[in-house]
């Protein structure tokens, strides 16, 4: 099962110019490498059957009889393969000439793509030698090796589980690209033919280019351009070669070899239809986009086995290492901006934040502090309070109390055991037992106090909670699941552990005592506190221990609502995001529980508070999420259990 992905391919042949006779072995060369592998479909450089550089040879006969002879070659190979192949060449028409792609499969041509600008500045001179696509009539066709082809920038190519669309090189630079019709009609594939030579800082435009309209048009773009061999006179081509899936470089080739380059990878058609489907706006251009599109099915073949090249991240919503810190502060920055509307709207000048040395209470009151700081509030106005309670260890409240101090806030401690014990002999329950009640009552008395303090001096109850817990229902329902606003309620826990550990390594933002406090925080286990302490003092209840690994339930969280992939999927790409890390059943228990947790607690998360949204996924009623308390999850579940 390829879960929605096909296999694809950019190629750059050995060219020589103007002679596609030995142009076309190196083609069949790399279209054999590529059957071998599982690709559906493979593209080539645009006029890659003779060359791009031909200059004034276009207008020789025999070049294009050469050409034509070439291609009957290669569809004569093609006829027991099972691979699309998508070839450059010019194509005579009615007293014109094109620059065409031709689609080719078991010795047929599908149809012949023209390309539809035609480039006439500085270096590039091919109005000299070719007409638009926007000459030819809409019904246009040639006989082209024996066969009446259909001619048209207007084709989609319908595959079994996928259709892609053609544009080739100048195209992709216009206002309007073709690849936008194409994308609005149904391409969830583009294909881009191209001979774009090299000149200094062109690649890194290029490649926001492709980058772009591939988001635009949320679509695959596969992109193949001419190599070394096309180097002619005053141009130098590199054979760049790129495969973007909705605006996400998957795969890159190598530039400036001298060897033939092919470069694989996978686009994953179910998310490009699951961003489709979410984007309202896209339907709606597409309704308002008159199509005049036509469209050819390949052969219907059952999609192939192949072996799987792309890479995922164990960690989907914390970014490479160039770009962590950069994403640490743009979300530091919202959430300081969200808190600070908030207080300026209530025309509050005090907050109250529970601190348990952990590191979402952390984050939170770093935010606060900032937020205090921006609005020129004095930080006394931050009222932290630790409540120790039976679970409390030394090292976590040592951490709250340094923290309070270090950061210069008002400091308060309330003690919970004895409200609590009362709490126990009011409703009759033994405090030797460790059950949910036991735990959710100091979280409710917490809450309480939080509140109370917040009514006593006229400030918000700043909430703690962050989205991996509001995604399972880790928190208890009207007790640390309750605030005045959630300044952490957009923020997966693995992204928190960064804030942090950002905020700790910023030298303008933390003295060398602050920062050996919050690198200490960032290294304890994570844990509610809830259950008294080991005989050494130590953390007895650790959290993934009890729901299971963060990491784990951040990636399920991440492809199951931001793309809404099955579990079956989902659990694929967390074998090859995390490989040997965790055996097949223990992912599979974990997504189990994932899915149980998930359906079982939205009852939470409808009545949640509000809070910054800061990334792509939030789980806040009034946005993103809005899902039925009761919801069966029966559906769900059969299938993780069949996994």
């Amino acid at each position: 099962m390829n879960y929605g992905f096909v296999k694809i391919a950019a190629a750059v042949p050995e060219v020589s110019v103007a002679c596609p006779r030995q142009n076309i072995q190196s083609i069949e060369s790399l279209i054999i490498q590529a059957e071998g592998r599982g690709i559906e479909v493979i593209s080539f450089p645009e006029l890659c059957i003779t060359g791009y550089t031909c200059g004034d040879l276009f207008n020789q006969q025999l070049l294009l009889d050469e050409a034509e002879m070439a291609l009957i070659q290669l569809m004569n190979f093609s006829r027991s393969l099972d691979i699309i192949s998508i070839i450059g060449l010019p194509v005579a028409f009615q007293g014109a000439l094109l620059n065409c792609a031709a689609v080719i499969q078991k010795g047929k041509i599908l149809g012949l793509v023209p390309k539809t600008y035609i480039p006439n500045y500085a270096e590039f001179q091919e109005r000299r030698w070719f007409a638009s696509a926007a000459d030819l009539p809409s019904d246009a066709s040639v006989w082209l090796c024996g066969q009446q082809v259909q001619v048209s920038s207007r084709l989609l190519f319908r595959s079994s589980n996928f259709t892609f669309g053609i544009e080739l090189c100048e195209d992709l630079w216009a206002p309007i690209p073709p690849s936008s019709r194409l994308a609005l009609a149904g391409a969830e594939i583009v294909f881009n033919l191209s001979a774009s030579n090299d000149i200094v800082g062109k690649q890194d435009y290029l490649r926001q280019l492709i980058q772009q309209q591939s988001a635009r048009c949320i679509c695959g773009y596969v992109y193949a351009s001419s190599g070394y061999g096309e180097s002619s006179q005053d141009l130098v081509f590199s054979g760049k070669t790129y495969i973007v899936e909705n605006g996400q470089v998957v795969a890159q080739g190598t530039e400036h070899s001298l060897q033939p380059q092919l470069l694989e990878s996978e686009i994953d058609v179910e998310r490009i239809r699951a961003e489709r489907r979410q984007r309202n706006t896209f339907s709606d251009s597409a309704s308002l986009m008159a199509s005049d599109i036509t469209f050819i099915d390949t052969e219907l073949l059952t999609p192939r086995d192949f072996t799987f090249t792309r890479s995922f991240s164990p960690t989907p919503f914390v970014p490479a290492d160039d770009a962590l810190g950069h994403r640490c502060n743009e979300i530091f920055a919202i959430q300081t901006e969200g808190l600070a509307k908030r207080l300026q709207h209530v025309g509050a000048t005090s907050a109250v934040i529970g601190i348990s040395g952990g590191l979402d209470s952390t984050l939170a009151l770093l935010v606060a502090v900032r937020t205090f700081d921006l609005l020129g509030l004095s930080r006394k106005g931050i009222i932290g309070v630790t409540m120790p309670g039976f679970g409390t260890s030394d090292r976590t409240h040592s951490n709250a109390v340094a923290l309070m101090t270090q950061l210069g806030i008002t400091q308060r401690e309330i003690s919970i055991a004895k409200s609590v014990l009362q709490h126990f002999e009011d409703i009759g329950h033994d405090p030797d037992v460790h059950d949910t009640t036991y735990e959710n009552s100091q979280a409710r008395e917490r809450t309480q106090i939080l509140m109370d303090l917040a009514n006593q001096t006229n400030a918000l109850v700043i909430g703690t909670g962050d989205l991996s817990e509001l995604a399972l229902g880790w928190c208890t329902y009207n007790g640390d699941h309750m605030s005045m606003y959630g300044v952490n309620a957009g923020v997966p826990k693995t992204l928190v552990r960064h804030l942090v550990k950002t905020v700790a390594l910023d030298k303008q933002l933390s003295t060398p005592e602050t920062c050996a406090v919050l690198l200490d925080i960032v290294d304890t286990p994570i844990s509610p506190e809830l259950i008294p302490a080991d005989e050494n003092g130590n953390i007895a209840q650790k959290t993934e221990d009890l729901v299971g690994p963060y990491e784990l339930h951040d990636f399920f969280l991440y492809y199951a609502l931001r793309w809404g992939f099955r579990p079956s999927k989902v659990m694929f790409l967390a074998q090859q995001a995390f490989g040997s890390s965790y055996p097949t059943n223990i992912l599979k228990h974990w997504i189990t529980n994932f899915y149980r947790r998930f359906f079982s607690q939205q009852f939470k998360r409808s009545c949640m508070p509000d809070g910054p949204k800061v990334s792509s996924i939030s789980l806040s009623p009034r946005g993103d999420w809005r899902m039925p308390s009761d919801a069966c999850r029966d559906a769900w579940i059969a299938e993780c259990d069949a996994l």
